[in-house]
């Protein structure tokens, strides 16, 4: 929520934080995010996130008890564009399936009506 609501720097817009790794002596935090836009713009959030760290961990520092406060480091996740563009390849490469009413008209009327008869029988 500090990097959406408190962190005043410009580069940092459209970023969504989409995973956090905690070293195991919790000394260190890899945080993953995604953001919006070309690669000069995300290069520029993440200039901005890695201005912003000290500024977070304190924020952290006064929501957390721990004897030491992590240090944060910023990772670009490829995995919410790289999704958008599998999906897009599929939708290229894949025949697109009939609508259910395209389907519903496509079905012979005769035998919905056979098994109808059958069940009243």
């Amino acid at each position: 929520m500090a990097i959406l609501t408190q962190v005043r720097d410009p580069r940092v817009r459209n970023v969504t934080v989409t995973g956090v790794e905690m070293d195991a002596d919790m000394r260190g935090a890899t945080i993953r995010v995604s953001v919006m836009g070309d690669e000069a713009k995300q290069t520029l959030a993440l200039r901005g996130l890695a201005n912003s760290a000290g500024f977070l961990q304190a924020q952290i520092a006064d929501r957390i008890e721990t004897r030491y406060t992590p240090r944060l480091k910023f990772e670009l996740d490829g995995g919410v564009k790289k999704s958008i563009e599998i999906a897009r390849m599929l939708a290229e490469v894949l025949p697109r399936e009939p609508e259910a009413a395209d389907a519903v008209e496509q079905a012979p009327s005769g035998d919905v009506q056979g098994e109808d008869s059958q069940e009243e029988a």
